[in-house]
């Protein structure tokens, strides 16, 4: 995937953040060397190994699921939310 102008002004959209001109291009090369590097992970063969592989012997340990009511950490996210909505946030449509 080539990164150019074009996907990052649609990363800027969708990401509701402005790059600064002066850093474009180095937003850009960093992008790109990011995406470079993801598709080494491509060349990997993968065909021997089980999509549940773990290192550890006997699996994964659980732990017990333990409910926590903190209801306030929602409400001081959404306080620094652009906008929200019945614990929604709104954010602009990217389908178009």
């Amino acid at each position: 995937m080539q990164i150019d102008i074009g996907v990052l002004e649609k990363l800027e959209k969708l990401s509701a953040l402005k790059v600064d001109e002066n850093k474009k291009d180095e937003i850009i090369h960093q992008l790109s060397s990011i995406v470079e590097y993801v598709e080494n992970l491509n060349e990997l063969n993968t065909d021997a190994l089980d999509a549940s592989f773990s290192t550890l012997s006997g699996g994964t340990p659980m732990r017990e699921d333990v409910s926590i009511d903190k209801s306030e950490i929602g409400k001081k996210i959404l306080s620094h939310a652009a906008g929200s909505e019945d614990d929604f946030f709104i954010v602009p449509a990217i389908l178009e």
